[in-house]
């Protein structure tokens, strides 16, 4: 298991090993809500490789970053409209 890093997820210190995707690091921390749909109907990770968009989050100040393709790094912090 690689070292743990820190993250911030909507103000919310969690520690992850290292080499955790962002998608993955909210889903073990039971946030499987990443932002809301245009009914407010809120949405997380469908395919887990990029494809459909879902896991969409604010990584770092870049808005709409599909957390399943970001590798967690010490310090990161994620926003997400779902909070």
């Amino acid at each position: 298991m690689a070292d743990a890093v820190r993250i911030l997820v909507d103000g919310v210190e969690l520690s992850v090993p290292g080499g955790t995707t962002v998608a993955v690091a909210l889903a073990n921390a039971g946030r499987l809500a990443m932002h809301r749909s245009v009914d407010g109907e809120p949405r997380g990770p469908v395919c887990g490789m990029g494809m459909c968009f879902e896991c969409r989050a604010s990584i770092d100040g870049r808005r709409d970053t599909r957390s399943c393709m970001v590798t967690c790094v010490d310090g990161m912090e994620v926003i997400t409209s779902h909070a």
